[in-house]
């Protein structure tokens, strides 16, 4: 999933590749988008109420995007793309259905640590972005995420690892909004890391779902 946005290039420059500080420039206004279209929702933010929050005027915010569409589409193409990169790595590393629920929960918390914003937007966003033409990745992604949970609940069950009585739809809705919902407190820097909160997370949901001895 690439993103159609790019940097024009500066009129005073002959090469098409943005220098360090415009690169660096161009992230600080995707970071500051990204907190203002969660706090303020899509829909409500304009380009001037982002170019106010990164301290600048709003026509000088067109030298780095087009629209704030444009912003939108690299702020969650760059969330979701880290994201399956970490849950490839784990889907493809050969592990047990606990331990790859594990894993998965883990990684999730690092995603929420490094992509705070971007998550609560996807979280609030996604179903009606989803049918705009240019945001059709985020219902596939939504496919290809339930599907790699409600595969790996199915073979912990079949496994004996999960309880039988399980029903791995509703255990998968339980574990997709209680650890994404944490979005909406996290903060990084804070007391846990994201690696800690998964242990404590984990520990109470492992318990309810895998078999009494």
């Amino acid at each position: 999933m690439k993103s159609n946005s790019s940097a024009p290039s500066s009129s005073t420059s002959s090469s098409s590749t943005p220098s360090p500080s415009a690169v660096e420039r161009r992230a600080e206004i995707l970071a500051t988008a990204a907190q203002v279209f969660a706090d303020q929702g899509y829909n409500a933010t304009t380009v001037r109420r982002i170019a106010d929050a990164a301290g600048m005027l709003a026509g000088s915010l067109y030298y780095h995007f087009d629209s704030k569409e444009s912003m939108l589409d690299e702020i969650l193409t760059a969330f979701l793309d880290e994201l399956w990169a970490g849950y490839d790595t784990v889907l493809a590393a050969g592990l047990g259905p606990r331990e790859t629920i594990e894993a998965l929960v883990t990684e999730s918390f690092r995603q929420i640590d490094r992509h705070g914003p971007a998550v609560a937007i996807y979280q609030k966003e996604s179903r009606h972005l989803s049918a705009q033409p240019r945001f059709d990745y985020l219902a596939d992604s939504q496919v290809k995420f339930e599907n790699a949970w409600l595969r790996t609940l199915e073979r912990g069950v079949a496994e004996q690892v999960f309880r039988g009585d399980l029903d791995v739809r509703l255990v998968y809705r339980f574990v997709r909004d209680t650890v994404w919902v944490a979005a909406s407190w996290y903060r990084p820097g804070g007391t846990h890391s994201p690696e800690e909160i998964a242990r404590q997370y984990l520990s109470m949901v492992l318990e309810g779902i895998t078999p009494r001895g």
